[in-house]
Parts: C-alpha cells; sequence; structure tokens
C-alpha cells in the first residue's frame, strides 16, 4: 500500500485533492513548508520538487520510515520529524503549513490545528483538506443506491475505514476553530472529478462528478 501511493497518491488525490493544492500554494520556491501529518511522504516530495523547503511531520512509525527511507534514496532536502502534531517541537516559522486529510484521522484535531497556525510566520498560509462533511461516504452510498444518502450530521462520531477510523465533524466545527485561531479565510473549494477522467476509474467512482467528496481550505494568519 505505501509502495503503490508513493508517487502521488491514490486516485482521488491525484485527480482531485492535489491539483487543487498545488494551485493553492502557488510558487513555493525557496519558501519554508511544513506537512504536517506527512503520511509516507509523498505530498513532501512533490512540494520539494516545486523548490520548496520541506519538514514533514508524521507520528506513526512506518509511515515515518518509509518517508526517510526516500529520502535517503533520492535526496530532496527534506526533513522528515517523528512528533505528534498536538507536542510539535520548536521547528522554527513557516510561510506554509498543509495539513492534507489529517485532521478527519485524529480524535484531538483542534490542538492539531491550532499548532498547525501556531507555526505559521505572520501572513502565512494554512491549506488543510478534509473529506467533505456532507458526503464523506459518497463512492459507498452511490454505488449502492445511485444516489447519496445520510442519516445524520450534526452529530460527531466515529466512521470505519479500511485504513482505519475517522471522525465525523460538521463542516462548521473547522470553520470556526479556524476563525477562532485569528485565520482569515482565503478560498474555499469542493473539487468535482472531471468525467473524462472518472470513465477511466473504479466503479462508483463517477459519483465524484456529481458531488464532492473533499473540502480544500486557504486561510492566512492574521
Amino acid at each position: 500500500m505505501l509502495e503503490t501511493m508513493e508517487q502521488y497518491g491514490d486516485f482521488a488525490k491525484r485527480h482531485l485533492v492535489n491539483p487543487v493544492l498545488l494551485r493553492m500554494l502557488g510558487d513555493l520556491r525557496g519558501r519554508r513548508v511544513l506537512d504536517a501529518g506527512c503520511g509516507n511522504g509523498y505530498l513532501s516530495r512533490m512540494l520539494a520538487e516545486r523548490g520548496a523547503q520541506v519538514v514533514g511531520v508524521e507520528p506513526g512509525q512506518a509511515l515515518f520510515d518509509f518517508a526517510v527511507e526516500k529520502e535517503e534514496q533520492q535526496p530532496r532536502g527534506i526533513r522528515y520529524v517523528q512528533a505528534d502534531l498536538c507536542n510539535l517541537p520548536d521547528l522554527g516559522l513557516f510561510d506554509v503549513v498543509v495539513a492534507s486529510m489529517v485532521l478527519p484521522a485524529i480524535p484531538e484535531w483542534a490542538p492539531a490545528m491550532r499548532a498547525c497556525v501556531a507555526a505559521l510566520s505572520p501572513s502565512g498560509l494554512f491549506v488543510f483538506t478534509v473529506n467533505h462533511p456532507c458526503f464523506e461516504q459518497l463512492w459507498l452510498s452511490w454505488r449502492e443506491h445511485g444516489e447519496y444518502r445520510t442519516r445524520q450530521y450534526l452529530a460527531e462520531y466515529e466512521i470505519d475505514g479500511p485504513h482505519g477510523v475517522d471522525f465525523h465533524r460538521p463542516l462548521s466545527t473547522y470553520l470556526n476553530e479556524l476563525i477562532n485561531l485569528g485565520c482569515r479565510l482565503r478560498e474555499v473549494t469542493e473539487p468535482g472529478l472531471d468525467p473524462v477522467v472518472a470513465a477511466t476509474g473504479p466503479e462508483g467512482i463517477d459519483a465524484y462528478v456529481h458531488l464532492p467528496n473533499f473540502l480544500v481550505v486557504a486561510a492566512e494568519r492574521a
């Protein structure tokens, strides 16, 4: 699994998340970037290849080891740090902090978001992606019913997934915390899948043409 996602991530990340992230981040040459919850390091490597000075933080041992091994095999100047996002060591301040698909996967998401914002320089850019709270189980529902169905939205609850547990939280939970931290929203995007790309994907992926499965948020630290 780590190897199959090593270069650009899975199908959805390649076609929905990554293009929006990279557009929002803009020119990264010479900029210090924190990849918060970097996983196997695929995004760190993409950012470094665009000229960023990248620090990747990952608590998981297997993911951290994989990322370090890839850096040793093909150095890109990435520094990997094994740490919990809620207890970041002093890494200095960053021009950009990215947390892609991290906040929905951790119970202590609010301290992690605070740590990400605290690591930003004034006017620094914070970009995070989450499963869209309105359509988290889009693929499974679409395959079974030909439409999206949900029974609850306002409650917070766990969602079992193929790689672990995610946590459902209403959209307002994330955005209000961001506002409380003194950030100014710059852009909110709900990417949809190109129908041509959907035709090449797995069964049921055409749901992503009609409804957004991801939410990408960019904000500036005041």
